[in-house]
């Protein structure tokens, strides 16, 4: 499943290389892919969140269509305050993990420091009651966060 999960994926992306929206019809999707349209879900559900920088809209019936708009900011901080935002005071290890892969494919971290931050907040790495470890995490990830734009604002 993972590899259809990823040929999903890997598809969808591809359309989106020169356009920052699309839009697709699930049924014809999961046509094309020979797979159910549940399989479709998954693929938007877990690939496509707002922790991987989109925003799915859909609309479901004979008409029906999902819309896949990739977050756009106009500038630096503004893309901080909204990955802060999300981050809030507690989080988990999968969110933060999808958040060190949004840095790593938007090319504002290289490949090893998103490798460094999946480190730093992997459940391994936090030895701590679960209660305790989102929040822990949570400001692991900040601090981090906010590094990462100081070194992108400073070149």
């Amino acid at each position: 499943m993972a590899q259809l999960s990823d040929s999903i994926e890997q598809f969808i992306k591809e359309l989106m290389e020169e356009d920052a929206q699309i839009e697709l019809k699930r049924n014809e999707l999961a046509q094309h892919f020979g797979c159910a349209p549940s399989q479709i879900n998954y693929v938007l559900a877990t690939r496509f969140s707002v922790d991987h920088g989109y925003i799915i809209e859909s609309r479901r019936g004979g008409g029906g269509y999902v819309r896949i708009v990739r977050m756009t900011h106009p500038s630096g901080s503004s893309l901080l305050e909204t990955l802060l935002n999300r981050v809030g005071n507690s989080i988990d290890e999968e969110s933060a993990n999808a958040i060190a892969a949004f840095l790593y494919e938007r090319k504002l971290v290289t490949k090893n420091e998103a490798l460094l931050i999946k480190a730093a907040v992997s459940r391994n790495a936090l030895q701590l009651p679960v209660s305790a470890k989102d929040v822990l995490r949570a400001a692991v990830l900040r601090n981090m966060l906010t590094q990462v734009f100081r070194n992108l604002e400073e070149g």
